[in-house]
């Protein structure tokens, strides 16, 4: 039984290998798109990960249990969050495999050794200004708009960290963004692999997509089938 939740943290389950993370719904609660992102990460056994902007700690946890990956680590700019990563990490017994680290994206080179990771996850914030926000450090506007890093950011401190020829990195953001995605990847290097569109219904736009770059891989890349997350039902009255 889990001791150390705090005033208005949560215990939730994942549903998966009877693992458990503490969330706090005034802060932020992760979403679909994590889960997403974690099924489209392909890692190999022994491999180093590095999630970048780890927010709570979902991804590390869901891959941890995904892949046979040997060391997953988790980058959060914000303390509380990367607190409740920690506990979560501990609660479940996962310290030998996942370790949380306080750090600002924008400095992760300087953090971490040069062309060290195999795989780099991110599922970052997708609005690109903070027109209208009321409060910028309030944790739910960091996690959703680019605040505290940018595109450029996630993807210049990524080209430095992964492993040349072979490092691979795995994204979820908005495919009203995906020009310059594609674009911001090429400059650092990383070339786009292997591109799925999540729709709602089958018959909407989508409203996700997810990419997969590699570290001075030759260009060529691989559109999947769409990923549809409802089937629509209809009723009709004869």
């Amino acid at each position: 039984m889990i001791t150390n939740l705090k005033q208005g943290e949560r215990l939730d389950d994942l549903q998966l290998n009877g693992l458990e993370i503490i969330q706090d719904p005034a802060r932020f609660c992760f979403g679909v798109d994590a889960v997403l992102l974690s099924d489209f990460t392909r890692i190999k056994k022994g491999e180093t990960v590095l999630d970048m902007g780890t927010g709570t700690g979902i991804l590390p946890i869901l891959l941890s249990a995904k892949s046979q990956g040997g060391h997953f680590t988790g980058l959060e700019i914000q303390e509380e969050s990367a607190d409740m990563a920690r506990r979560s990490v501990r609660h479940n017994g996962l310290q030998q495999k996942i370790e949380i680290i306080t750090g600002d994206i924008k400095k992760a080179a300087e953090i971490f050794k040069l062309a060290f990771f195999d795989v780099i996850v991110t599922n970052p914030p997708y609005m690109l200004d903070n027109h209208g926000l009321q409060n910028e450090q309030d944790a739910k506007s960091i996690a959703r708009h680019e605040i505290l890093c940018s595109l450029d950011d996630i993807l210049r401190e990524s080209g430095k960290l992964l492993q040349e020829s072979k490092g691979r990195f795995y994204m979820i953001h908005k495919p009203f963004r995906i020009a310059e995605i594609l674009i911001k990847m090429n400059t650092y290097k990383i070339e786009p692999k292997r591109i799925q569109f999540i729709h709602p219904y089958i018959d909407k736009e989508p409203t996700m997509v997810m990419i997969e770059g590699i570290k001075g891989g030759k260009s060529r890349v691989k559109v999947e089938p769409p990923v549809i997350m409802y089937e629509r039902y209809r009723s009709e009255v004869n």
